[in-house]
């Protein structure tokens, strides 16, 4: 089997949809998984819904009918009006979003976001698979979370890999074309988990494992793995071959292209990976396999935006050691807070951390009884791998102040 990855940029309109299904002629589509994300700004729409479903109930609604549009009007543009089928059933995915959020009575936000995000994928690939039968190509439609078996850690599962692999198995045996959603997974309770933002690499990855396939394949919009993001960094380059270990590196320090947990399941069976562009499916794109030297040899560079730097102070100047240093960790991890970078003095230890689970008053308040505690949000962490001196002069020009610095022989890390 070989696995296909299709991002929601490469999907987000019906030209997308027809795109995907040349890439397959050209490609063979014979003994191939297709994993699909959300079509477009999907997964954002779902998530402006869930803050209205917790802030505002009244625009639920309205914010509903706006979605449910948007993917009408994509199989509107596929079939041109013989799509009844395709329509039918997306109408009754509406209709079980709309019973689940007037039904739900759990108020952990968490929870809700994973029941609630997932219908982008279900979406999506129900559109993809009807017009995928319309032009004859013959698939089966595979209900992701029937197969991948998580943990009940919400927005960031972990996976049940013996169980998933035996359901990948049975579920996917003798089946020569199979499209299914990224992302997404389930517990063993049966409620919907997901896989982390940006998850659906890694649920690429997970059915590579899984099968033993012959390699996975993500179609971006970009023309492979690039030096930096073209949307954040001007005069990008193009990274023709990478090594398992230096893809790992750049994906931990927030990489966009690949998802952190994705290299993992890859590198231990030696399945290569393959970066391509869907608007050009014949180009070469970016290898990553076993022990392939980083080519070309440049400075790579990594932004994450909007993160929160807390510096910490002992109240009485006593030395900040291993038991202090533990005890933060211990609360980081309670608290769901992903660290980016790490600093500490005798008496200081400053951390910067993602507040993607809203939960950083909580911390706060729990860290101010035992530490001095300065907030600092809104702010920006620059990673340049094979830091050099034009990196220097990069970090320069972005006009900042540098509240943090740390190297390494290889990294760099600025938080700005």
């Amino acid at each position: 089997m070989e696995v296909f990855k299709f991002g929601g940029a490469s999907v987000k309109d019906s030209e997308g949809v027809v795109n995907l299904v040349n890439v397959l002629s050209k490609t063979n589509s014979q003994d191939t998984i297709i994993v699909v994300s959300a079509m477009g700004k999907t997964t954002n729409a779902l998530e402006k819904i869930l803050d209205f479903y917790f802030k505002n109930k009244n625009q639920v609604s309205s914010e509903v009918i706006s979605l449910k549009e948007f993917h009408l009007k994509i199989i509107k543009d596929l079939y041109k009006g013989d799509g009844n089928d395709c329509e039918t059933e997306v109408h009754r995915l509406f209709e079980e979003l709309q019973v689940f959020l007037k039904s739900n009575k759990s108020p952990d936000y968490s929870f809700v976001y994973d029941q609630v995000v997932c219908f982008g994928e279900l979406l999506s690939t129900t559109i993809i698979h009807y017009y995928m039968k319309y032009k004859q190509l013959d698939s089966f439609w595979l209900d992701a979370r029937n197969c991948i078996k998580t943990d009940d850690y919400y927005r960031s599962a972990n996976l049940n890999w013996e169980l998933t692999k035996k359901n990948i198995v049975d579920q996917v045996r003798h089946k020569s074309l199979v499209i299914t959603q990224g992302f997404i997974g389930s517990s063993l309770s049966n409620f919907t988990t997901t896989l982390g933002r940006e998850g659906s690499d890694y649920s690429a990855a997970i059915f590579a494992y899984a099968l033993d396939a012959k390699s996975v394949t993500i179609w971006k919009d970009v023309p492979g793995v690039l030096n930096g993001d073209p949307r954040v960094f001007q005069k990008t380059k193009l990274l023709n071959q990478i090594s398992y270990r230096e893809a790992i590196e750049l994906a931990f320090y927030g990489a966009s292209v690949i998802h952190p947990k994705t290299l993992q399941p890859l590198q231990i069976k030696e399945i290569p990976l393959y970066v391509k562009s869907f608007e050009n499916p014949e180009a070469s794109g970016t290898s990553i396999s076993k022990g392939r030297a980083l080519e070309p040899n440049i400075p790579c560079y990594i932004v994450k935006k909007d993160q929160v730097l807390l510096r910490l102070s002992s109240i009485d100047f006593s030395f900040i050691v291993e038991e202090n240093i533990s005890y933060i960790f211990n609360l980081l991890h309670e608290y769901q807070m992903p660290v980016e970078l790490i600093q500490n003095s005798a008496i200081s230890f400053s951390v910067c951390v993602n507040n993607k689970y809203r939960r950083l008053e909580e911390l706060v308040l729990v860290l101010s009884s035992r530490f001095n505690v300065e907030v600092i949000k809104e702010v920006d962490l620059y990673t340049i791998r094979h830091f050099d001196s034009s990196a220097s002069q990069f970090i320069k020009k972005i006009g900042k102040p540098v509240l943090l610095e740390q190297r390494t022989q290889e990294t760099a890390q600025f938080v700005v």
